[in-house]
């Protein structure tokens, strides 16, 4: 039986903080859906109503495109183990940039992660679980090192090239900010080590 929540509870707290892959919905008022799966050590619950997610250079940008449109967002958790169970976390997103003024605090509250492009911060208004009994068991084999590789191939230059010729619009042509907010002869480049997502 689905249960809904005003915030997040303290036990499904420490659910969402042992997950190793989240997903991201968000869609602008017409147009395509978007669904991104995230890995890594990427979101941080801030408040019983506040997460954030760091979100690392992928093929597409399309919630950074959706949110200027409309902050809606939703993600979502399932149990690979143990007891099943989906949890959703419906809110208010926006996008905070590297030329954003709360990037600096934000960004320290993440390791260190290759090719980092934007910080989402989730206002939560609803959370909701449900049974999960279709979801299937699944073990974590280790996380892929694919993303890291390439960025690391591209580098700095390369990377933000990229974001100019592959970013700058979602798929519905909606412009996502990026070479505005990010994109400068100097400006902050996370060199570390992880791989993630595709789609953005």
């Amino acid at each position: 039986m689905a249960k809904q929540y005003g915030e997040i509870p303290e036990r499904w707290a420490e659910f969402i903080r042992t997950q190793k892959i989240f997903f991201v919905a968000t869609a602008s008022q017409e147009g395509r859906i978007n669904i991104s799966p995230k890995g890594l050590d990427s979101l941080r619950i801030l408040g019983p109503n506040r997460v954030a997610w760091l979100n690392l250079t992928g093929s597409g940008n399309e919630s950074a495109a959706h949110v200027l449109r409309s902050p809606r967002m939703t993600l979502m958790f399932c149990a690979f183990s143990g007891d099943p169970v989906i949890l959703r976390l419906y809110g208010q997103a926006r996008a905070i940039h590297q030329k954003d003024p709360e990037w600096a605090d934000m960004v320290g509250l993440f390791p260190p992660l290759l090719g980092s492009r934007q910080i989402f911060d989730v206002a939560i208004d609803l959370v909701q679980t449900s049974c999960g009994f279709g979801v299937p068991y699944y073990d974590f084999a280790g996380n892929r090192p694919d993303l890291a590789d390439w960025t690391q191939k591209k580098g700095e230059a390369g990377v933000k090239r990229y974001w100019r010729e592959r970013n700058a619009q979602s798929l519905d042509g909606i412009e996502t900010g990026i070479a505005n907010k990010n994109v400068c002869e100097e400006g902050p480049w996370i060199v570390a080590t992880g791989p993630k997502e595709g789609g953005g």
